[in-house]
């Protein structure tokens, strides 16, 4: 298995996408991870979110266009995200 700076999970927000700072544009949300094991961890618990849709493990930096992006650290994260640490 490749080792890799950073893994990533992101996903689409279909309550923000649409308006606030994303009118006219899709909300995506970006889990910055250390490890395989937390990106793990907030894939499994954005896909029991049922406002996250396409939830996707990266591990190249995600880049999309017409999109309004939110960066998060897992370590930023609060323990609904990160429960099962």
């Amino acid at each position: 298995m490749a080792i890799h700076d950073k893994y990533y999970i992101t996903m689409t927000d279909s309550v923000l996408s649409g308006w606030g700072e994303a009118q006219g544009k899709t909300s995506k949300f970006v889990v910055i991870c250390d490890t395989p094991e937390q990106a793990h961890i907030i894939e499994k618990n954005a896909r029991l979110r049922p406002e996250m849709k396409h939830v996707n493990f990266r591990v190249t930096k995600p880049y999309f266009k017409n999109a309004h992006i939110s960066w998060r650290n897992y370590s930023e994260l609060g323990k609904v995200w990160r429960d099962g640490e």
